[in-house]
Formats: structure tokens, C-alpha cells, sequence
């Protein structure tokens, strides 16, 4: 089973709304409200973007990225998401000179498992993953992002810097994911 990590985006609804469209069974946590030794229970996660930073926040969506890297499991990071996994891995994000809002062409640069083509995504964030750690791949990018979508070597975890849950090709990846 899914499990949806909400950290708080307004896209979130969005997320929902569109799994239960596609009768994909899932259960919501908030990250303060978690029982981490529920992680066993699923086999899949995806960890939502987020309103503020909490340092709470930041350590359990880290303890859920490490147990997916450790016992094999399906994790897609949405925004924040996709910034935590780079940062629990040893990787950096710096903060934009001008927030990112709005559609934006992502051109997939790598063959993987999610997108095969260049696709449509909607942008909103004001931070970005600045330097990869050693495990991370760029799959996809962007004009004003470099690193728009990665992947965990040959794993099933991978992040976005967009929300896909906010466009119709970055639901077809949503998709994609909760099918692999």
C-alpha cells in the first residue's frame, strides 16, 4: 500500500483527489502524527511538498527516505520531497533568487522507468536542488532547473522539483510510479 506523506502543500488535495480518481489505495499521514514503526506496512511513499520548515518535519521524512534506500521500497518526493532526499544523502539546495511559479518544459535527459518523453509540469518553488550526492541521477531538467527530476541509481526512488500532481503529464508519472 501508498503512503502519502503530507507536509503541508496546498497541492496536496490535488494529489488525493486525483489517486482516489484512479482507485489507487493509499493511506495520508502528517509527519508529526506518524508512527514510524508503521513504515513496515507499506510498500510505497510519497512525500509531498511542503508551507514552512520544521526541523521535526525534515528528520522524519529523512528516517522514511533512509528505510525506502535500506528495504527496497517505492518513494516519489514532490518538491521538498525531491530536496530531502538529496539533502539525507549528502546533497545540497540553495534558495532562488526569484521563486518558480507556473508551467515549465521538462526535457528528460536519461531513459528511465517514469517519463519518456519531454513533458509539461507545473513549477512552485523557491528552493532547488544546487549539488547531487554520488547515489542521485538527473533524469530530467529544465531552463531554469538543472535538476528537475532524479532517481537513486536503479532504484525505484526518485524526486521532482515540480508538482506533477498539478499538470497532466506529471500525473501520467504519478501514475507510472504507483504502478512500477
Amino acid at each position: 500500500m501508498l503512503l502519502i506523506i503530507d507536509n503541508g502543500s496546498v497541492y496536496t488535495k490535488t494529489l488525493i483527489d486525483f489517486l482516489t480518481e484512479k482507485n489507487i489505495l493509499f493511506k495520508i499521514e502528517t509527519p508529526e502524527m506518524l508512527d514510524l514503526k508503521s513504515l513496515d506496512n507499506y510498500n510505497s511513499f510519497i512525500l509531498s511538498g511542503r508551507r514552512k520548515n520544521e526541523k521535526i518535519t525534515n528528520q522524519i521524512n529523512s528516517k522514511i527516505i533512509n528505510h525506502t534506500i535500506q528495504n527496497n521500497k517505492k518513494l516519489l518526493g514532490i518538491c521538498y520531497g525531491a530536496e530531502m532526499l538529496a539533502l539525507t544523502l549528502g546533497g545540497t539546495i540553495r534558495k532562488l533568487a526569484i521563486s518558480q511559479k507556473g508551467m515549465q518544459k521538462i526535457n528528460i535527459n536519461k531513459d528511465n522507468p517514469l517519463v519518456t518523453n519531454d513533458i509539461e509540469a507545473f513549477e512552485s518553488h523557491g528552493f532547488e536542488i544546487s549539488k547531487l550526492p554520488k547515489f542521485l541521477h538527473v533524469l530530467g531538467s529544465s531552463k531554469n532547473c538543472k535538476i528537475e527530476i532524479i532517481q537513486y541509481e536503479n532504484k525505484p526512488i526518485f524526486g521532482t522539483q515540480f508538482h506533477p500532481e498539478m499538470s497532466n503529464d506529471g500525473q501520467n508519472l504519478i501514475q507510472k510510479f504507483c504502478s512500477l
